[in-house]
């Protein structure tokens, strides 16, 4: 999962340079790739709360709302206050609902692994 959440970051973020949905005024690295999702708070909390509430996909989504609120709004004010990144052509609604899109498809892509490999256990169990 966590091989997934980076690939599906890198990628989000080329999309998000291009598009100039923000800037960050001092990447870890530069280029498109923002290393400050991949390897920073967005990264280790997804751990995290999947840790802590996968297979209760209601909890989950709860936990995702509450963080994501508090990410896109009162966060992300602070960090463009302090300089770190500004919103240019997404605003913080805007994020909070990629963030909360993100957290859905991340799910769903863990659900389908680890459905997976149950069907490919089964399988080597009957033979």
């Amino acid at each position: 999962m966590a091989s997934f959440v980076n690939l599906f970051i890198s990628v989000f973020s080329v999309i998000s340079n291009k598009r100039r949905w923000w800037i960050n005024k001092n990447p870890f690295s530069p280029g498109n790739v923002d290393f400050s999702y991949i390897l920073g708070p967005y990264f280790v909390a997804t751990l995290w709360i999947f840790k802590l509430t996968y297979g209760n996909f209601p909890k989950y989504l709860i936990t995702n709302v509450l963080l994501n609120t508090l990410n896109a709004f009162p966060m992300a004010y602070v960090w463009e206050k302090v300089g770190t990144f500004k919103f240019k052509k997404i605003n913080h609604i805007g994020w909070y609902f990629i963030c909360i899109i993100l957290s859905i498809i991340i799910y769903g892509y863990q659900y389908l692994v680890e459905k997976t490999i149950v069907n490919q256990n089964k399988v080597k169990s009957e033979l």
